[in-house]
């Protein structure tokens, strides 16, 4: 099972917070540009497993390919949030099951918490196109996929780990 959001990445700078010795002027750069791509992510927080698409928007037309490529990459369900387009009459299609998280609960996903590790590591620079920060986001995610341990105690909440715990327990019972 893996829990899944987006999260909407372009030029549009964010200045981050950032740590100085006293006295010493904090410069960062910050862009104006407007263009974005939407970063589609479902995290398995107990097997440290990443799926990661990119969508030009969150409308149904995008993500309706976005879930059969993450269903052959081994998603067996997966749970949302109650977006209007994670609700679509075309997602009864894909034969996915879907679990839907409470309205306004960013808290109780844990996909969510890897959007403010890249938001960390990436914001404050700036990047020539979109292109390539997707690039970069990109880069982030493989190193991240190629270390599930870093991922599990990042995403791999010990609530989730114990619903499942007891869900294995009542099945075998």
């Amino acid at each position: 099972m893996a829990w899944a959001d987006e999260m909407r990445v372009g030029l549009m700078g964010m200045v981050r917070r950032v740590w100085s010795p006293r006295g010493v002027k904090v410069r960062q750069r910050l862009q104006l540009t407007r263009q974005w791509r939407w970063l589609c992510l479902a995290v398995d927080g107990r097997s440290g497993k990443l799926w990661w698409s990119w969508t030009t928007d969150v409308k149904q037309d995008s993500l309706v390919r976005v879930l059969p490529a993450w269903q052959q990459g081994g998603v067996e369900a997966l749970v949302w949030d109650n977006a209007p387009s994670h609700r679509a009459a075309w997602l009864r299609e894909v034969k996915l099951p879907l679990l839907f998280q409470p309205p306004y609960a960013p808290e109780l996903n844990p996909a969510e918490r890897l959007f403010e590790e890249l938001r960390r590591a990436l914001e404050g620079q700036g990047y020539a196109t979109i292109d390539d920060k997707v690039a970069a986001i990109d880069a982030e995610l493989d190193r991240w996929e190629a270390d599930p341990d870093r991922v599990r105690r990042l995403a791999g909440w010990d609530w989730i780990t114990a619903a499942f715990a007891h869900l294995s327990q009542e099945n075998a019972a």
